[in-house]
C-alpha cells in the first residue's frame, strides 16, 4: 500500500429505534433494537467498588453499611453489604463471651480470619459474577495487616476500594449504641443488660491496642473518608471517581439526631374525583376539610422547629396554607410528570394507548410516560430532597402519590419493583422515625373521607388484552 492509498470504511451512521418502554432512542440491527444495548444496565461506576469499613465497635460502622447500601440501591447502582459479623454467628452458633475477641485467642482469631476470606469470596462473586456494582464489606479492619490483604485482594480482581472510617471517643454515644444496637444483637439473647453491657465494653477492649486508625501519612495513598464523632469533623483523601464522590457527599450529610419525618399526600383535590391523573387542581370540599384536620393534628403533636415542604402545585400550596405555618416549595417535589397523558383518566389512556398502557403495568419503574417520565427519572430527580431531608430535624412533607412512594421506599429499603406499588392513601399521615438500623412507621387516618387513587397491577399485561381486563384493577370514580 503506498502513501497516496487510503482504507474506504463504511462510515453511514447506524438507524435508530426506540425503546418503547423508556422513549429513548438507540442503535438497531436490522431494523430491530439491538438488543446487546437496550438490556444493558446502566453502570454508574466504571469498574467495581468496594467500600471497607474500618473502627473499633460501637463505632456505628453497621449503621453507616447500612444506610449507605440503602441510599445507593434506590439511586440504581446494585449495593450489597457483606457483615463480617454475620458470617462469624452463622459459624459459631453460640456466642461465650469477649475471651472470643483476646488477641491471644488463636482460635478465635482463625474463625474471624476465615469469616472474613469467605466473605470476601462472597464480595468476588456479587462484584464479577451477579452484576454487583458496589459491595461494603463491613467489619472493625483496625490493623494495617488486614487493610492491605483487602488492598491486595481488590486489585487483584480489578475493584477500587473505598475506606470509611468511624471514629469516635465520646462515651455518651458510644454507650447509647452499645444500648440501643448491641443490646438486641443475637450476641447477647440470653443475657442481662448489665452483663451484656461489660461484656461488649471488653470485647472493644480486645480491639484498642491493636487499632491502627487511617494514617494521614502512612496512608496517603489510600481512597477514604474518616468520619469523626458522628459527623462533627471529616477527613476526606483521594477520591477516586463519582461514585467516590457521591459517598463522601451522602456521608456529610447523614446524621443521627432524634427527629421525626412526616409524609402525606395533598387533600383531595377535583382531579382526583374525577378520576383524571396528574394535572394542577385545586382541593375538593373534602380535601379542604382534610387540611384543617391536618393542621389540628400538626399542632397536636408539639413538634419543636418543625419545617414544611410542599411541591410547586396548587393542591399541595392550599393544604399547607390551612397549617398556618411557614412552608418551602419545590420543584423537585412536583408530581411526576404524565406527559401526553396528563389530565387523562385510566379508561381514556387505555382507549387511546392501549399499547402504552400495557407497557406501563409490564415495568411501572422503568416505563416512561410519552413526553413524560418515569419513576426511575423521578428517583433523580428527589435525590436533592433525599439529601436535604437526611440533614434536617423535625419536617412536614406534603406531596403527591408518586412522589411519596419514592420518598418511602427510600426509608423503607424497598425495590424498584415494589416502588411504584406502596400504598400512600389521601388523608393518611405516616410519620417516620429512624431506629438504629431502620425506620419505624406509623401511619394516621385523619378520618376525612376521599377517593381511592390506587391501583394494583392486573394479572394481564399483555398489549392484546381485552379492555375490560386492562382496566379492571382502575379505582372507582365519578
Amino acid at each position: 500500500m503506498t502513501s497516496h492509498d487510503c482504507v474506504i470504511m463504511d462510515t453511514a451512521p447506524r438507524e435508530l429505534t426506540q425503546n418503547p418502554l423508556k422513549k429513548i432512542w438507540m442503535p438497531c440491527r436490522n431494523g430491530l433494537p439491538d438488543t446487546r444495548i437496550s438490556q444493558r444496565r446502566v453502570c454508574m461506576t466504571n469498574c467495581p467498588t468496594l467500600i471497607v469499613t474500618v473502627g473499633l465497635p460501637a463505632r456505628g460502622k453497621t449503621y453507616i453499611s447500612k444506610k449507605l447500601t440503602r441510599y445507593l440501591n434506590w439511586i440504581g447502582v446494585p449495593t450489597k453489604e457483606f457483615n463480617v459479623g454475620q458470617y462469624r454467628r452463622e459459624c459459631v452458633k453460640i456466642y461465650k463471651s469477649f475471651e472470643f475477641f483476646h488477641p491471644e485467642n488463636e482460635e478465635g482469631l482463625k474463625i474471624r480470619r476465615q469469616c472474613a476470606l469467605t466473605a470476601l469470596n462472597d464480595v468476588r462473586q456479587y462484584l464479577r459474577v451477579d452484576g454487583g456494582q458496589v459491595a461494603v464489606f463491613d467489619a472493625t479492619n483496625t490493623t494495617r495487616e488486614r487493610r492491605g490483604t483487602i488492598t491486595r485482594f481488590a486489585d487483584q480482581n480489578g475493584f477500587k476500594v473505598f475506606f470509611v472510617e468511624s471514629v469516635c471517643e465520646d462515651p455518651a454515644v458510644i454507650a447509647e449504641n452499645i444500648v440501643q444496637v448491641k443490646l438486641g444483637s443475637p450476641d447477647y439473647i440470653d443475657c442481662n443488660s448489665e452483663e451484656a453491657i461489660d461484656d461488649f465494653m471488653k470485647r472493644i477492649k480486645c480491639y484498642e491496642n491493636s487499632y491502627q486508625p487511617l494514617d494521614e501519612v502512612l496512608d496517603r495513598d489510600l481512597s477514604y473518608i474518616k468520619i469523626i464523632d458522628v459527623g462533627r469533623r471529616y477527613l476526606v483523601n483521594r477520591v477516586q471517581d463519582h461514585i467516590q464522590s457521591r459517598i463522601v457527599y451522602y456521608l456529610m450529610n447523614i446524621h443521627i439526631t432524634p427527629r421525626a419525618i412526616y409524609l402525606c399526600r395533598h387533600g383531595e383535590s377535583d382531579l382526583n374525583v374525577k378520576g383524571r391523573i396528574g394535572g394542577d387542581s385545586g382541593l375538593s370540599s373534602r380535601g379542604k376539610e382534610f387540611a384543617k384536620c391536618l393542621g389540628k393534628f400538626i399542632q397536636g403533636q408539639n413538634i419543636t422547629d418543625l419545617k414544611v415542604w410542599t411541591s410547586q402545585m396548587k393542591r399541595t400550596i392550599q393544604t399547607a396554607e390551612a397549617i398556618s405555618v411557614p412552608y418551602e416549595q419545590w420543584k423537585a417535589l412536583n408530581e411526576i410528570d404524565a406527559g401526553v397523558c396528563e389530565e387523562m383518566m385510566y379508561e381514556e389512556i387505555q382507549g387511546h394507548f392501549p399499547l402504552e398502557f400495557a407497557l406501563r403495568d409490564q415495568d411501572k419503574y422503568r416505563y416512561r410516560y410519552p413526553k413524560g417520565e418515569s419513576y426511575e427519572d423521578l428517583v433523580q430527580r428527589l435525590e436533592p430532597v433525599i439529601m436535604e431531608l437526611e440533614r434536617q430535624e423535625n419536617i412536614l412533607v406534603i406531596c403527591h402519590q408518586a412522589v411519596m412512594r419514592c420518598l418511602l421506599a427510600y426509608f423503607l429499603d424497598k425495590s424498584a419493583e415494589e416502588l411504584p406499588y406502596l400504598k400512600c392513601p389521601l388523608h393518611t399521615v405516616l410519620k417516620l422515625t429512624p431506629v438504629a438500623y431502620g425506620c419505624k412507621v406509623e401511619s394516621v387516618c385523619l378520618n376525612v373521607e376521599a377517593v381511592n387513587t390506587h391501583r394494583d397491577k392486573p394479572e394481564n399485561v399483555d398489549p392484546s388484552r381485552m379492555p375490560e381486563e386492562a382496566l379492571l384493577t382502575v379505582p372507582a370514580h365519578q
